[in-house]
């Protein structure tokens, strides 16, 4: 597969009316259900709401033009809503800027280096842990809006915890009214579903919000009560950039490719088993990065694939790149000709619909499901990993979720590798047929089990007895070998040369042999000394006991 062969110039091959048609009408509802969740998540992420419109405009049509898929839909995602927001509060929009521009730049690379095949080794523990810490923190942060509350003056609330101190001690300020239209919008989103699945929830519920407002009227907050709204093209603006900067923000850009290219390969994943497509991973990771570049360059935020409008993609008939152009083009008329009356969207709507995306995103019957069937390690993996994503937030959670998987990976490779020596009183016959093997006096047999690294090296102890005078690893349950483990075996060597004994190797692996022969641990053995089975091992152990025995007598 080539390294970058966008499913666009594919698809034009067996291109019709027909699917001109199907792209077309599927690109309009996906825009039409875009168009409140690019607001929504904008807002979710700390940044005005046509910086999301930007976000699904620009990035939608650069990963659309260039992308690896052929019906992926990129915009703005709830994944990204908290580490955004942080680093909004922290170092601003400009901040910002150069995070996404940096994080598109680690997309292209991982593209280069092919690395899309890479991110399945993420472990799935961890992709649930923060994917369910960030629907919780979505929750908390919409409560406030939902509930109309009023924070106390020069009260500073970024942080989850805070929000939470925050939204308690302003719980008496809550405003009915504001209840009730987000109540109202929560239960459209619920039960129209049920209903008609042609018409978007979510559309329904920004129109039942408005009308609530406006005709009642209600003393509600609106989104142009607390935003400017322009109307304009996305302004064009490179991000300035300092050595400090950059250095200060490389790890939330690494966070930000790790999650844009995890959340658009998984959709990649979806889709291509409701289409029977394949999609080109490390192209997809390409036009992500491009797509991100683009996004940082226009006032948006970080773009990913996006599950849910790609499933609207497909089951619309969407079935090529042009279905996301046209999505793309169609949130552009909308920012042109009619984004001041997103004024008129109330604030409880908006919470209303995050509350829904945090729900469908938190995959909470999988997280429960791993807590009553997985392995204890893979649970503390999981709870360690949503606890900090709450707490802290998604650098901290996935740099310690992956280093504690890693920790406890290795020690389930410890687990499973041993050093068993065979006895007269074994029976060797386990995986052999139920063939008995007879050991030759004065011969040594250990049969080594697992992968051999340099945390079990420890494990490395072969126990000789005075008159032994041959020694046979048996390494056919070894699948894998590395430079520390060649360097006990080295010792190995050294110790029966200078007790004057043979050392002869069975049943070599592929990567062990490989490893054996650069290190030169192949040549200091001898090559006559590998043999392919046990028994041509024991029978050639046997012969050199005896040349022996005759040599003494």
């Amino acid at each position: 597969m080539k390294l970058f062969q966008p499913k666009l110039i594919t698809s034009m091959k067996d291109y019709s009316g027909k699917k001109l048609i199907n792209d077309l009408i599927a690109g309009l509802i996906v825009a039409i259900i875009a168009l409140p969740l690019s607001i929504a998540l904008a807002i979710a992420s700390g940044v005005t709401p046509e910086r999301g419109l930007y976000t699904a405009i620009v990035a939608g049509l650069v990963i659309a033009l260039l992308g690896g898929s052929r019906v992926n839909i990129s915009g703005p995602t709830a994944a990204f809503a908290t580490i955004v927001a942080g680093i909004v509060a922290t170092h601003g929009m400009s901040g910002l800027a150069v995070a996404t521009l940096m994080a598109g730049v680690i997309l292209i690379l991982m593209g280069i280096c092919r690395f899309g095949s890479l991110i399945k080794f993420i472990p799935y523990t961890i992709t649930t842990g923060f994917t369910a810490g960030i629907a919780v923190t979505i929750i908390i942060g919409q409560i406030k809006d939902f509930m109309g509350l009023t924070f106390a003056p020069g009260t500073h609330a970024v942080e989850t915890v805070e929000k939470v101190t925050a939204i308690g001690k302003s719980i008496t300020t809550l405003n009915w009214q504001a209840i009730l239209v987000g109540a109202v919008c929560l239960a459209i989103l619920i039960v129209w579903p049920k209903i008609n699945k042609r018409i978007p929830p979510s559309l329904l519920a920004v129109v039942a919000g408005i009308l609530m407002v406006k005709l009642l009227p209600m003393e509600v907050n609106t989104i142009g009560d607390l935003f400017e709204i322009p109307r304009s093209l996305p302004p064009f603006e490179f991000p300035k950039f300092s050595f400090e900067t950059v250095k200060t923000l490389l790890p939330d850009a690494f966070t930000i490719a790790i999650l844009a290219a995890i959340e658009s390969l998984l959709s990649c994943v979806v889709s291509d088993g409701m289409i029977g497509d394949r999609h080109n991973s490390n192209t997809e990771l390409i036009a992500q990065g491009a797509g991100n570049i683009c996004s940082s360059l226009f006032g948006g935020i970080p773009a990913t694939g996006a599950i849910a409008r790609t499933a609207a993609n497909v089951k619309n008939g969407g079935r090529t790149p042009i279905a996301g152009i046209v999505h793309a083009l169609v949130l552009l008329l909308v920012l042109v000709l009619l984004m001041p009356y997103a004024a008129w969207i109330p604030m409880p709507t908006i919470a209303a619909i995050l509350f829904m995306v945090a729900y469908n995103m938190s995959e909470w019957r999988h997280f429960v499901k791993i807590c009553k069937t997985a392995p204890l390690s893979d649970i503390l993996v999981l709870v360690l990993t949503f606890l900090l994503t709450v707490i802290f937030d998604l650098v901290v959670a996935i740099a310690v979720g992956l280093l504690l998987a890693a920790i406890l990976f290795i020690k389930k490779m410890i687990d499973v590798t041993n050093i068993r020596p065979w006895t007269a009183a074994d029976e060797r016959s386990e995986s052999d047929g139920g063939r008995l093997k007879s050991i030759p006096d004065r011969v040594a047999v250990f049969e080594l089990n697992g992968p051999m690294f340099f945390a079990s090296a420890d494990k490395f102890h072969f126990p000789m007895k005075d008159g032994d005078r041959v020694m046979i690893l048996r390494m056919r349950n070894v699948p894998s070998l590395d430079g520390a483990a060649v360097e006990s075996l080295m010792e190995l060597v050294h110790t029966c040369r200078s007790r004057n004994m043979k050392l002869l190797i069975s049943h070599v692996n592929e990567q062990p042999l490989a490893v054996m022969k650069r290190s030169g641990f192949y040549d200091a053995v001898g090559a006559e000394n590998f043999m392919e089975n046990i028994d041509e091992a024991l029978k050639k152990a046997r012969t050199l006991c005896e040349k022996s025995i005759e040599t003494e007598n």
